[in-house]
């Protein structure tokens, strides 16, 4: 049987997906980037049986550089296709992810119609995120918990990541609730993320994908904001991958159709 491979090569972590040629699960895994990519995407590639494979993700020229059969898409469409496989009616996705975040509009055919990205710098993103829990003294799946559970909401008026951090050391030093900081921190991401998402779509439900969208107080956030439902797929991580093995399958059948 043949099987396609779609690899997200992620700041943080990296996803693999393959699919059979009715695109149909075979196997997924998922590892941490570390320091050389190449190296650890061709440890997971080891442990899968795959015939042909497509890179998506800020790490998919290096990978396409590495393996010369290697074919690669944007990490927009990958995420549209793997979030459209989930939920078939989706028109908005919001994808966060440890460099960057990204809004995305999609037509009736599930096709990518308008989308925002912040690659810029770590505001907004789960790298923010991190930092900002490590601040704080909580691991990142404590983090998301500990802002739910706060009784005040707190400004954090810098999105800049350095700035943020000297403002998080001013709080701490008036006496203020690690819990209420972490909530503050969370709406600061919310607000940037409300506000490319508006831009992109203003109706309907959203889908969250990314390794954020793990984040509990960041998909309640986002819900209660917006006024809109989020929904989650069951690996959230997983969608650029997985959008990346479908569209190389897609493509694979379409061309057999067209030799006849």
């Amino acid at each position: 049987m043949t099987s396609y491979a779609g690899i997200d090569i992620g700041s943080r972590t990296i996803e693999l997906v393959v699919v059979d040629g009715q695109g149909e699960l075979m196997d997924f895994c998922q590892a941490d980037t570390g320091f050389d990519p190449i190296t650890e995407a061709t440890r997971l590639l080891g442990g899968v049986a795959h015939d042909q494979i497509m890179a998506t993700g800020y790490g998919r020229g290096l990978f396409e550089t590495a393996f010369d059969d290697a074919q690669t898409v944007t990490e927009i469409k990958a995420h549209a296709r793997g979030v459209v496989s989930f939920f078939p009616k989706a028109t908005t996705i919001l994808d966060i992810g440890g460099q960057d975040s990204k809004a995305i509009s999609l037509n009736d055919r599930g096709r990518v119609k308008k989308f925002e990205m912040n690659d810029r710098c770590a505001a907004g993103t789960g790298k923010f995120l991190e930092i900002m829990a490590k601040n704080l003294g909580f691991s990142i799946d404590e983090f998301g918990l500990a802002a739910l559970a706060a009784q005040n909401d707190l400004s954090i008026n810098s999105m800049c990541t350095v700035f943020a951090e000297s403002e998080v050391t001013s709080l701490i030093a008036r006496g203020a609730d690690r819990k209420d900081i972490a909530r503050g921190l969370h709406l600061s991401v919310v607000k940037r993320a409300a506000g490319m998402i508006n831009r992109v779509s203003s109706l309907g439900p959203i889908v969250f994908s990314g390794g954020v969208a793990n984040n509990p107080c960041i998909k309640e956030l986002i819900s209660q904001k917006l006024g809109r439902q989020v929904l989650v797929p069951k690996t959230p991580q997983m969608m650029g991958a997985l959008g990346a093995a479908l569209i190389l399958a897609e493509k694979v059948s379409e061309k057999a159709f067209e030799k006849g």
